[in-house]
């Protein structure tokens, strides 16, 4: 099982000494939406929690498209490959390819995962990483008979992608809603941060709807430009560059007696400040030893390491960030697609998880996987359709790795976890997985159903024991 080890200072915590994120903006206007503007004039009273000097960070990395994971974590003996490969028919791995993991379930069912990622496999073997099976969206809890007569309220828009990626990043299934999980985490959080001036809140893929709250936005920075992008009129050096960047400063100077405009100015000139701000403590990052391969998610996450490593130069405690990586809506080519990506998200994964080990810092980070929803087990040709239930991915020092958490579902055709068309009913919702990512973090009991306000459906925050078990909290 995974272990939560407490490091005295060493070379590798020296070198860690800083954390923080900062807006990239390059206009005026994309200024002032990653800013908040709305957010900032109508903000809301909420619950408040202690403060502790502990650094925690989650990163998300979100599959977008639908991830096909019953082809990622694969039962590998006997009769419980062979249910496998019967609804899977042609797009079933062959049974030798898979690679092995070192757990057995209850059921007596052995894993193995895709072929495309060694990496993953010697982090569960490891007990650095866990999986949890069967998670999605639900109202609350749902059985079969439930779902086909219908006398249990279901995710509006169940099997859309638009409804389905946005009930991950929210946990409210019922209603569509515009406010994350993570951003009202950071409602209740960031006042902890000594640096308020920085969101705890890290996007390194834009704008997105898990980390807005009702007092919260993402900040948004980019790999491709190393980091935060400032706003290109007052960072230019031609002599043109400094006529305009004059006028600009002229014009952010003025005082406004319009609420509007003088709140625009403002947040653009404290965007500017905290992109200035980030810049220089990002100059401060060691370098390391890890490498990280040559691809977009890899380079997110080593942005995401560099910005964890200077963590205490901008006084921050509590961070999370968000990662998209897409074009997982396999209708086609599922086999050949998956070959490529997850031996991506399985490189970036490990690269990142030991760049935390360098950093002396891998029980401070967890990072998680998430997607729209699991696909269909039968075949639509070449690919497979919309489903509900799947599998995801947990990492870290704190995490109990080398275990499947949840029960991982019979694969057969028209089991009791098939509600039809060979669609899994997910047995664990999203609000339980983020329950347990929460407490970890720091939520309170009482501060639990802020954050997931379906939870009490599921799990009483005040139980003694995790909702699911993957975390040493």
């Amino acid at each position: 099982m995974g272990k939560h080890h407490k490091k005295g200072m060493n070379r590798r915590d020296f070198l860690g000494t800083a954390s923080c994120a900062a807006l990239g903006t390059t206009t005026f206007l994309s200024s002032f939406l990653n800013m908040g503007l709305v957010n900032s004039l109508a903000g809301m009273s909420h619950p408040t929690i202690s403060s502790g000097g502990d650094y925690k960070a989650l990163v998300c990395i979100l599959l977008a498209g639908g991830n096909d994971s019953f082809n990622m974590l694969v039962p590998q003996n006997g009769s419980h490959y062979n249910e496998y490969a019967n609804s899977r028919s042609n797009l079933a791995l062959p049974q030798g390819n898979l690679l092995p993991l070192n757990f057995t379930d209850n059921n007596g069912k052995q894993f193995g995962v895709h072929p495309s990622m060694p990496e993953v496999q010697s982090l569960f073997n490891n007990n650095k990483l866990a999986f949890v099976s069967n998670v999605g969206t639900l109202v609350q809890p749902t059985s079969k008979n439930q779902y086909l007569n219908g006398s249990v309220p279901l995710p509006v828009g169940l099997l859309s992608h638009a409804d389905q990626i946005q009930q991950w990043q929210t946990s409210i299934p019922q209603t569509r809603s515009s406010k994350g999980w993570g951003g009202r985490m950071a409602d209740i959080i960031h006042a902890t941060n000594g640096n308020q001036n920085i969101s705890m809140n890290i996007s390194l893929s834009g704008t997105n709807i898990f980390q807005v709250g009702n007092n919260t936005s993402e900040y948004a920075i980019r790999a491709s430009a190393g980091g935060s992008v400032g706003i290109n009129i007052l960072e230019g050096n031609t002599a043109l560059d400094q006529v305009l960047k004059g006028g600009a400063e002229s014009l952010l100077a003025q005082q406004y007696q319009d609420i509007f405009k003088s709140t625009y100015t403002d947040k653009i000139n404290h965007s500017q400040a905290n992109h200035e701000e980030f810049s220089a403590a990002l100059s401060q990052a060691p370098m390391l030893s890890t490498n990280f391969s040559e691809n977009a998610v890899s380079a997110n996450m080593e942005l995401i390491a560099k910005t964890i490593s200077v963590r205490n130069t901008l006084n921050v405690s509590r961070q999370t960030f968000f990662i998209t990586f897409g074009g997982w809506d396999h209708h086609d080519e599922v086999l050949d697609n998956q070959v490529a990506m997850l031996s991506v998200v399985s490189k970036a994964l490990s690269e990142f998880q030991e760049a935390m080990e360098e950093l002396g810092i891998a029980d401070c980070v967890t990072t998680f996987t998430a997607s729209d929803f699991g696909r269909t087990l039968t075949s639509n040709g070449n690919g497979t359709d919309h489903a509900w239930g799947g599998n995801v991915m947990v990492m870290g020092d704190s995490v109990l790795g080398g275990s499947i958490y949840g029960n991982y579902p019979s694969l057969a055709l028209n089991s009791s976890d098939d509600v039809g068309g060979a669609i899994l009913l997910p047995t664990i919702s999203t609000d339980e997985y983020f329950a347990e990512l929460s407490k970890w973090f720091g939520v309170s009991n009482g501060d639990l159903s802020y954050v997931l306000p379906n939870i009490t459906n599921f799990y009483d925050p005040n139980n003694s024991s995790l909702p699911i078990g993957f975390m040493n909290i």
